[in-house]
């Protein structure tokens, strides 16, 4: 079956107080998505990801590496968590796109696996 990344994006700037209430139901939403995938067996792997901010880009060219310090791209969203799900087809992913998207209360994206 193919796989499909389903990644969520967010402002940066998200609030990083997981004892929060919202940041509470959420979670539990998101793990109850979890459940179900991997009762469906569609679930291959998830997580959540550390701010942008956190990130380092590494180029290497010509025998020459460089580091950089953030984001490859400076946007406003960025990628926050993701899933890699292993579904029939397209149609089989966006429907799990769905729930993770009313799971996370953020937008989804879905893109096909190469391989």
């Amino acid at each position: 079956m193919p796989q499909y990344l389903v990644s969520v994006w967010h402002d940066d700037n998200y609030d990083l107080d997981f004892s929060s209430p919202d940041a509470q139901r959420i979670g539990a939403q998101v793990e109850a998505v979890n459940e179900e995938l991997q009762k469906a067996g569609a679930w291959v792997f998830a997580a959540g990801l550390h701010p942008a901010s956190s990130a380092t880009v590494v180029r290497s060219s010509g025998g020459e590496t460089s580091m950089t310090d953030g984001p490859y791209a400076e946007t406003k969203e960025q990628m926050g968590g993701f899933w890699i799900i292993d579904v029939p087809d397209l149609d089989a992913a966006l429907e799990w796109a769905g729930k993770a998207s009313g799971a996370c209360e953020r937008p989804v994206e879905v893109r096909p696996v190469q391989g």
